[in-house]
C-alpha cells in the first residue's frame, strides 16, 4: 500500500440509539464525540439509527406480505380485462 494516502483504520464504538446497544469494532469513520468503552480506554463514538439489533429483519420482527392476497386482487380488478 502507498503510504500517506489510505484513512486512518482504528477501533470505533458504533452506537445503536434506538436499542440501546454499543459494540466495538475497528473503522476508517471519525467523530469528534468520544465514549469511555469497558476496558476503560476512550474511543471515538458513531450513533447509528440501525444495527443489527434493531432491524426487523435480523430480529425476526419483520412482516410477511400477503402476496398471494395481492395479486389475486389485481387480477380481478385489472388483470382478467386486458387477455382477449
Amino acid at each position: 500500500m502507498r503510504k500517506g494516502i489510505h484513512p486512518d483504520y482504528r477501533p470505533v464504538v458504533f452506537r445503536d440509539r434506538a436499542a440501546d446497544y454499543a459494540f466495538l469494532t475497528r473503522s476508517t469513520m471519525t467523530s469528534e464525540r468520544t465514549v469511555e468503552w469497558e476496558d476503560g480506554r476512550t474511543y471515538p463514538v458513531v450513533d447509528v439509527e440501525v444495527s443489527h439489533v434493531s432491524h426487523p429483519f435480523y430480529t425476526g420482527t419483520a412482516r410477511v406480505l400477503d402476496t398471494a392476497g395481492r395479486v389475486e386482487r389485481f387480477e380481478r380488478r385489472y388483470g382478467k380485462e386486458g387477455k382477449a
